[in-house]
């Protein structure tokens, strides 16, 4: 799998990110004056990477023809995954036993934890600019423009909620927090609605003289409070003075002010284990009417880690907690994790790095390490974690609070670095910058066993009467049952898909198909990214498929037509010329092309 680039400090990677700054500013004009509005099919969905082994197991040919063609044709199955393989055959399991086993056949793409490190990354401090007229010169400027228009439209209106955590005010360059505060702006910009959450852990520590305690809860009495309440004001003003900066170099005349208040209330931890934590508190309320208003009126929402009780008690409130909280409360499209050091996840398998977590993946981590997220607000980890590097349980910490996030509804987390402008290339880039959360939108795809061949056959029957497929008899759908995918709600098949692979990296997608009640639920195209998903794993970068009737809907995914020559050797030999179906071909180069279409269908 091809693995997102990573930001480096490299003259050539700083340089791209200021120009891509510079292109975003000049390019300002089109959307907000001319109203550029690009209609985008509604996807978001999140990375996936398949790490562990691959059976090498490989099934006899298929005799059958795809979906919208007739006659025999070649193709093999793919292979089992290693989870796959510990089961030969479904065969004679009753309903419980065969659930049992959906589990472990809807697993091809999950991450095994103990095969995930953290790992901190060591870079040189950001070069000197160069001459930025010579840079225009060497600026590719319609490449950016197309490469950055769909992100740029996708992203417009909706809400993103940054954590902020204090360190960033502290650290030996005062400039990577100037621009981190120029590129949230810009977001603002192009049409994203912000709220910010800012903590101020670092700026208490320093001055309690404890030990970076992140794994621990605070117990805040009146004198710890004190303390909290001028550090809390401090990053307020340091933020709000840079953000209002930004906003007046960028905006153009704009309107937009940075807004903070008590748009959430909090309430008190009390005793846990014996121990009151005084005015340790948790997020009771979150004022989503206040917030909407505000971003009605084009402001950003600054919130700060003290809360106020309904009684006009303070409680200092988890930052993390808090942002997980708003995001999930307001449905944010994304909640963003800045660290306070560059850290990645990477596979202990092949060493790349891992750039998105399925929701399930992210949750077996957590497990693995000990961590888990406590209902009012707080975090805690296994003791066996003790004495690991902090920038790494920091990273899971923020893990977690993005499981959280996205288990109350936001869309999508992000865990990124501030510096080197990666709000930018993770937002609006196809390679991206950081590491991407987010739900499991593939859940209820499996591959077929052999008692699904009913459902699969009554789902199919009312398309080979009205000859859009050809006919497929049971004792057929039998013996190619491992080409088959499925797509289940309560037991329930209400999609599938056949998958055939080829020589020379093709492979065939057919008798896709969803059920008329489930077609506007998104089903179809979470179907095909599956199904491209594991082409891709498969090494197979060439996908086609053949239509009598929908070839609309293939071209609208980035299919395009081609003639009978473009297809495989084998392929060519079997095609039905008296049938005449259509071909069309999608030539993929990397798991991050799958990741751009589908933006789209989940926004």
């Amino acid at each position: 799998m091809t693995q997102r680039r990573r930001a480096l400090a490299s003259p050539r990677k700083c340089s791209d990110v200021r120009l891509l700054r510079l292109f975003y500013f000049s390019c300002l004009w089109i959307y907000f004056v001319d109203g550029f509005t690009p209609r985008s099919r509604a996807l978001s969905l999140h990375r996936r990477e398949r790490l562990g082994r691959l059976s090498s197991t490989t099934n006899s040919f298929e005799k059958d023809e795809t979906s919208q063609s007739s006659g025999p044709t070649g193709g093999v199955a793919f292979p089992l995954s290693y989870e796959d393989a510990q089961s030969d055959s479904l065969n004679g399991l009753n309903a419980t036993e065969s659930r049992a086993y959906q589990s472990v056949l809807a697993s091809v793409l999950s991450i095994d934890p103990s095969e995930i490190e953290i790992v901190t990354i060591h870079t040189p401090a950001d070069p000197i600019d160069p001459d930025v007229a010579e840079q225009l010169r060497h600026l590719p400027f319609v490449s950016m423009f197309r490469g950055s228009a769909n992100y740029i439209a996708n992203h417009r209106n909706t809400l993103a909620v940054y954590h902020i955590p204090g360190g960033l005010l502290d650290l030996e360059d005062p400039a990577i927090f100037r621009n981190l505060m120029n590129d949230i702006a810009l977001t603002w910009l192009l049409g994203m609605k912000v709220v910010l959450v800012v903590g101020c852990r670092h700026q208490i520590e320093k001055r309690l003289n404890e030990k970076h305690r992140l794994a621990g809860v605070r117990v805040t009495d009146k004198d710890t409070l004190r303390v909290v309440k001028e550090e809390a004001g401090y990053v307020r003003f340091e933020v709000e003075r840079e953000l209002a900066r930004a906003l007046r170099l960028q905006s153009s005349g704009m309107d937009g002010n940075v807004v903070s208040g008590n748009f959430y209330s909090a309430q008190p931890l009390g005793i846990l284990d014996g121990i009151d934590y005084e005015y340790t508190g948790f997020v009771r309320k979150v004022e989503v009417d206040k917030i909407k208003r505000l971003h009605d009126n084009r402001d950003i929402c600054l919130l700060t880690t003290l809360g106020v009780s309904p009684s006009g008690e303070v409680f200092n409130v988890c930052s993390e907690s808090l942002a997980a909280t708003v995001a999930g409360a307001m449905k944010a499209s994304k909640v963003i994790f800045f660290t306070e050091k560059e850290t990645e996840l990477r596979s202990t398998v092949h060493g790349k790095k891992i750039q998105s977590l399925r929701f399930s993946d992210a949750k077996a981590l957590l497990n693995y390490s000990g961590l888990s997220i406590n209902k009012k607000g707080f975090s805690t980890i296994n003791e066996r974690m003790d004495g690991k590097d902090p920038s790494t349980v920091d990273m899971l910490h923020k893990i977690g609070w993005s499981v959280e996030a996205v288990e109350n509804g936001v869309k999508r987390a992000h865990i990124i670095s501030p510096k080197y402008g990666s709000v930018l290339q993770e937002l609006y880039t196809r390679d991206g910058s950081g590491t991407l959360l987010s739900g499991d939108l593939y859940e209820g795809i499996r591959r077929a066993n052999v008692n699904d061949v009913s459902g699969i056959y009554e789902l199919i029957s009312p398309l080979i009467k009205m000859g859009t497929l050809i006919d497929r008899p049971k004792n057929v759908l039998e013996k190619d049952i491992e080409m088959y995918y499925v797509y289940t709600r309560d037991n329930l098949i209400v999609a599938c898909g056949q998958l055939k692979k080829f020589e020379k990296g093709y492979a065939e997608i057919g008798c896709l198909v969803v059920n008329s009640e489930y077609r506007k639920g998104g089903r179809g195209d979470a179907m095909l990214g599956y199904l491209e998903r594991m082409c891709v794993m498969h090494g197979c970068t060439s996908i086609f498929v053949l239509s009598t009737q929908t070839m609309e809907w293939f071209l609208e995914r980035g299919f395009e037509e081609v003639g009978v020559e473009e297809l495989p050797p084998s392929r060519q030999a079997t095609y039905n010329h008296v049938r005449k179906s259509k071909i069309y071909l999608k030539r993929i180069e990397s798991v991050r092309d799958l990741d751009a279409n589908e933006l789209w269908w989940n926004r």
